[in-house]
């Protein structure tokens, strides 16, 4: 059976960090610490003296100051392996943790996944030719010694950088190594930690080249462990579950995410909040639980994109700035179906166009075919449609040679609806309410990626009971917004009053608004 030594990390918190040794122990598991030089004295003498007559844990023998960036942490990392492969002979796996980071599987659960396969993991792309690195440096980590932080010393950083680079001060990766990046997060087997140590006694030129690149602990041991073992013996992923925002932070999770993170294929978390005891109390608990049976569903990821990615106005999109200046003219009148349902939508629009003779589009910033006529190539993909949507918008009224034109937006992109609605030229707005049954929110689930044919059936009704309120929550936050051209139908209202709101929405006569508003099957699913 495995006994995991994890080689913890740690900077604050010293009651949380004796805890969380405490908790990993009691599995018959080891804990080596590394407590953060720069971190007050009398916090590492609390943990120290605490923890010291615990057979079962270790501490580094020297304690660096870490810097984020800086080489000191792997120096940190390799100080606290080194105290937990002396320390505790039995240990078959190692596991980097941080203070941060709380079990969201059981103890129990943990070994037998840890038995089940003789391999590594720890995530280890290509450098070069991955798209692991998405904005800022890449080559320019490697290539150039970086000897300041970038945080605490930022013009002696970028200073340093700026000279290198203008008087060509390069230099080459060793070159018997192919470089790899990924998350710090790994657990490796006994074996391969020790052929890394064995590595880094003997290759002080390739330690000397990382100790000045920058953020190694993304290459320094994603680079070594492939070299020391055969690739088919490492899977290239971190047992440790995080979520990164689109700036780069990682997410926290907090007390009521406790179901969301037990559902997800990993044996730990970061970055759990302090203030979230709750939360912590349930996890400890849990690593200590037998018996338990863990439905792996994965949808965290997907949810918060989910719900992240949404458009809403104040949450993350805003008006472009050059756009703030152009107008549809003041004499058009833009007409907005905004419905959730697009195939309602779509067979109004269908209607106007055939019984109200208004030029009517669909969903032209979300499909192609959207019912456009050549416009010379701005319509050619969506996102030159949202980039130039006011000139596209201007296009149509002159190319239909109209006053008048009704177009569909989700009302998921409230910043369109916002932006065209707040436009000098007139602008009016028909929510087409609809009743989320079970089935389409189900469907819906599927639609947008966030549940398969194998997603246990619990984890999809915990997913439609936030997916559903999220769907409601966007026809509100358009009523909230208090239009004075806003107009509703409904499928649970009578015709007669469906047919009064699209009259006064398209201005049309009572008889062309009845025929509209009794359109076969108009709102069937």
């Amino acid at each position: 059976m495995s006994r995991i030594a994890f080689i913890l990390l740690c900077h604050k918190d010293p009651m949380g960090v004796i805890a969380q040794a405490q908790r990993l122990t009691a599995s018959g598991d080891y804990v080596s610490i590394h407590y953060d030089a720069r971190a007050p004295a009398r916090d590492f003498e609390r943990v120290r003296k605490a923890l010291a007559d615990d057979p079962s844990v270790a501490f580094a023998a020297r304690r660096w100051k870490c810097g984020w960036g800086e080489w000191s942490l792997v120096g940190a990392t390799l100080e606290a392996v080194r105290a937990a492969v002396g320390a505790f002979p039995l240990a078959t796996h190692f596991y980097m943790l941080s203070g941060d980071c709380m079990p969201i599987k059981s103890a129990e659960y943990a070994h037998a996944f840890l038995d089940a396969e003789d391999c590594d993991y720890i995530e280890n792309f290509d450098f070069f030719e991955s798209d692991w690195i998405k904005t800022g440096f890449k080559e320019e980590r490697l290539i150039y010694r970086h000897w300041f932080n970038e945080r605490l010393s930022k013009k002696l950083f970028y200073t340093s950088f700026e000279i290198q680079k203008r008087l060509g001060i390069t230099r080459r990766v060793p070159a018997d190594i192919q470089v790899m990046i990924g998350s710090q997060w790994w657990c490796l087997r006994r074996q391969t930690v020790e052929k890394v140590l064995e590595f880094c006694d003997t290759r002080p030129d390739v330690l000397q080249f990382f100790s000045t690149t920058w953020i190694p602990d993304e290459t320094f041991f994603q680079t070594v462990v492939p070299h020391v073992v055969p690739r088919k013996e490492i899977r290239r992923r971190t047992l440790t579950y995080l979520v990164f925002t689109d700036y780069g932070m990682p997410v926290t999770f907090y007390n009521d995410h406790f179901n969301l993170l037990i559902g997800q294929d990993y044996l730990f978390a970061r970055k759990i909040s302090p203030e979230a005891l709750r939360l912590r109390e349930r996890l400890g608990a849990l690593w200590a639980a037998s018996g338990v049976h863990f439905p792996i569903s994965n949808e965290a990821t997907g949810l918060f994109r989910f719900l992240t990615g949404r458009g809403r106005i104040g949450r993350r999109f805003g008006q472009r700035f050059w756009e703030t200046e152009s107008s549809l003219g003041r004499d058009n009148t833009l007409l907005l179906v905004v419905a959730k349902k697009w195939h309602v939508a779509k067979r109004l629009t269908a209607a106007i166009r055939a019984e109200a003779g208004i030029p009517a589009v669909d969903y032209l910033f979300n499909e192609m075919e959207a019912h456009l006529p050549d416009l010379g190539g701005v319509e050619t993909t969506l996102g030159k449609r949202d980039r130039h949507r006011r000139a596209l918008l201007r296009l149509l009224f002159e190319q239909f040679e109209a006053s008048r034109m009704v177009i569909c937006l989700d009302p998921s992109a409230l910043y369109l609806i916002e932006d065209l609605m707040g436009d000098k030229a007139e602008a009016r707005l028909l929510l087409i309410e609809s009743d989320f049954d079970s089935a389409y929110v189900r469907g819906h689930i599927g639609r947008v990626g966030l549940a398969g044919a194998q997603t246990a059936p619990e984890v999809v009704e915990r997913l439609m009971r936030t997916v559903k309120a999220d769907l409601e929550y966007e026809a509100e936050r358009l009523r909230d917004m208090g239009y004075a051209g806003f107009h509703t139908i409904a499928p649970w209202r009578e015709p007669a009053d469906n047919a009064a709101e699209l009259g006064r929405f398209l201005d049309v006569s009572p008889e062309i608004a009845t025929r509209l508003a009794k359109t076969e099957h108009l709102f069937t699913d």
